[in-house]
């Protein structure tokens, strides 16, 4: 819930405000820029001074636009979060494939594409059941837990990293380390600030991946890291530091975004009895759930970009050189797309959100993934589970970038099977 009032001129609103993000995205907030200033410009960062304004993109036609026009809307000039220097440099950024523009992004992107279609994705489906199977079989006896670390984090970080070629006995170290620089900006969740992700984090981060890598040299295999190490962009193979962040983008994205969606997705039907009640009668109707999910709960908030040339988008006259951010958790609930929009309807049709972007270059590498991850986790938690009840106050990592929560306390109730 937003903490600006609502007699706050339009114009004064900053969205990326931490204090607006407490208890998750500021849908009060976005609606009313949708209405009344869908492209908003903010002259600053309060929580980030040395940082420059940015124009908030809020509705789902002009992010369709932005998303598509890659000449106009660059990926790599500025990097691809409202932060510019975050806690991962702007060089860094620039090493991976989402922080690139055409050609180099499109050529590197295409070394993996063959990987994650929606056929090759679904050899794995029973792989990713056993995974998931196992995580919940664990929770025999067990009265109440936080599904976000004893099922998503424990789900989650073994099908990343059997991808990525590691060892079970790994998926906890990569999963701390991962969280740590999504979660970096969250005072309650790393009390010692951002600098000590930089300081720490991303070098412990650099050292592992450096071992990977000649590992990966010396023994080559079929999983995704060799994948990395042995590429070749036009005759020439990828700098460390490339390989790196390409490992860290394949990890980060794997570790934060199906956990991320599948537990609001459980936040939304235990706390909707009659939607739950429609999944537990027939469950077909998942893969359903799942889109209105992803609707609702996209595990981004916003995306980045920055104007290559002067502009006009919507009326607003957008100078090169801008930052133009996306926010996804506006568009997906925009009410000139989807009806009722604050509401999870399972049953909604259609249902063309906007979770995985908005098409174009930088559509999402991984949605077959994401959606089996999903349908698989959803599927077997009301199966095992299927009168789990929350049992106490969930929270949000505070971010503005990352849309998760960092806790979701159940009740498990009698296990079924």
């Amino acid at each position: 819930m937003s903490t600006e009032p609502e007699t706050t001129p339009i114009t004064e609103i900053l969205a990326f405000s931490k204090d607006s993000w407490e208890d998750g995205p500021p849908n009060e907030l976005f609606a009313r820029m949708r209405s009344e200033c869908p492209v908003h410009w903010s002259p600053e960062m309060l929580d980030f001074p040395e940082e420059a304004g940015y124009w908030s993109v809020t509705t789902y036609d002009d992010i369709h636009s932005v998303s598509r026009d890659w000449e106009t809307y660059s990926s790599e000039i500025g990097g691809i979060t409202a932060i510019t220097d975050g806690v991962l440099p702007l060089e860094l950024s620039q090493a991976m494939f989402i922080g690139m523009d055409p050609p180099k992004h499109d050529r590197l992107k295409a070394l993996f594409q063959g990987g994650f279609t929606p056929k090759r994705i679904a050899e794995h489906g029973e792989e990713i059941r056993e995974i998931t199977r196992n995580v919940l079989g664990r929770l025999d006896g067990v009265e109440e837990c936080d599904l976000v670390d004893a099922v998503a984090q424990s789900v989650v970080s073994r099908v990343i990293c059997r991808f990525m070629g590691l060892p079970p006995e790994d998926d906890q170290m990569w999963a701390e380390l991962m969280n740590s620089v999504m979660t970096a900006g969250d005072d309650a969740i790393n009390p010692e600030g951002p600098q000590i992700v930089q300081e720490k984090i991303i070098p412990e981060i650099f050292q592992r991946c450096q071992a990977l890598i000649e590992d990966r040299r010396a023994n080559p295999t079929d999983d995704l890291t060799s994948v990395l190490v042995h590429a070749e962009i036009d005759g020439e193979k990828l700098e460390d530091h490339e390989i790196v962040m390409g490992f860290f983008l394949l990890m980060a994205a794997g570790n934060d975004s199906t956990k991320a969606t599948y537990c609001s997705a459980m936040r939304a039907i235990l706390e909707n009895p009659e939607q739950r009640q429609l999944l537990l009668d027939d469950p077909d109707l998942v893969p359903m759930a799942v889109e209105e999910a992803l609707r609702m709960f996209p595990a981004f908030a916003h995306f980045r970009r920055t104007a290559t040339k002067d502009t006009v988008l919507n009326g607003a006259e957008i100078k090169k050189g801008d930052k133009v951010v996306m926010w996804y958790v506006s568009s997906n609930r925009d009410a000139t797309m989807f009806e009722d929009p604050d509401t999870f309807d399972l049953r909604r049709e259609p249902n063309d959100h906007q979770a995985f972007g908005a098409g174009g270059r930088h559509y999402c590498l991984g949605t077959a993934l994401a959606r089996l991850e999903l349908k698989t986790l959803i599927e077997e938690s009301l199966r095992y589970y299927p009168e789990m009840e929350i049992a106490g106050e969930p929270k949000y990592v505070v971010s503005g970038f990352v849309n998760q929560l960092h806790t979701l306390p159940v009740r498990l109730g009698p296990k079924a099977i």
